[in-house]
């Protein structure tokens, strides 16, 4: 039976988020529903991207994956469904797709919406169920939507580069206040090339080597690695590297507030070689 994901900035401070699994289930009892997160700060869509792209690629392939992340920003007649690296992904049409994808994926339909009902959360999830459980029967993905509509694209941030450094920016904050930032292990290395490197922090503080688990390091110290994800994680070893080596005070005390998620975006972190 489908195997159906649900990530979304809804949080669980109401109803929303059973409610739109009980309609899910009300589609096809058998489907298999999963949650990576309903807490994605709102607007912020270089996270949601961050989070989606990394969590749906861990799962079998035909998975279908429900993002409602900043669903009404426009209309919602243009719901998408898209078939990238052997898994479906179900959106509104804007902008997370590309960033999600880092690029456009190869197949995009419009799903197709009544014009005559109301647009809020549980109308978009039944089209997405019914879309689900369409290609769940056999139905050609052209057979329930519009193939290769124009789409809204927005781009994924990309770290700056320079022939002896690099400048990426922290674009997520665990749970632990680890900093990560948006280069990738790939990145870091081609940039790098077998030279000696020193990452900065806002603190005048610097990081020279890189570890490959937090027990490398005493308890206190800083530490620098590349997460499962293969991004560039900051962190101190049983503590607080947001706010002691960034300044990120308050994270944890205003977790839903939008100005300070996107206060991540102005905290650079510099890499220098030599």
């Amino acid at each position: 039976m489908p195997l159906v994901t649900l990530t979304s900035d809804i949080g669980f401070q109401d109803y929303l988020v059973g409610a739109a699994k009980g309609r899910l289930l009300q589609i096809n009892p058998a489907f298999t529903l999963a949650d990576i997160t309903h807490l994605l700060p709102p607007f912020n869509y270089t996270q949601s991207a961050y989070i989606c792209r990394n969590a749906i690629k861990n799962f079998p392939s035909h998975t279908f994956h429900i993002i409602l992340v900043n669903l009404f920003e426009h209309k919602t007649e243009n719901l998408l469904l898209a078939f990238y690296e052997d898994q479906y992904i179900l959106c509104a049409d804007n902008g997370l797709l590309t960033m999600i994808a880092e690029g456009k994926p190869e197949i995009i339909i419009r799903l197709r919406a009544d014009k005559l009902k109301i647009k809020n959360t549980l109308y978009c999830i039944d089209v997405m169920g019914r879309a689900i459980q369409s290609i769940h029967e056999g139905k050609r993905l052209q057979d329930i939507g519009e193939p290769d509509p124009p789409i809204t694209e927005k781009n994924h941030l990309r770290p700056f580069t320079a022939p002896d450094s690099m400048e990426g920016q922290i674009i997520f904050i665990d749970n632990f206040e680890n900093v990560i930032v948006n280069i990738t292990r790939e990145q870091f290395d081609a940039q790098r090339n077998n030279r000696r490197f020193r990452i900065e922090t806002r603190r005048n503080d610097h990081i020279e080597t890189l570890s490959q688990s937090y027990a490398d390091v005493p308890e206190g110290e800083k530490l620098a690695l590349f997460n499962s994800a293969g991004y560039l994680e900051i962190a101190i070893n049983k503590g607080n590297a947001a706010g002691l080596l960034f300044g990120l005070m308050g994270y944890k005390e205003e977790p839903a507030n939008a100005y300070l998620q996107n206060r991540l975006f102005y905290n650079v972190v510099k890499i220098y070689f030599e």
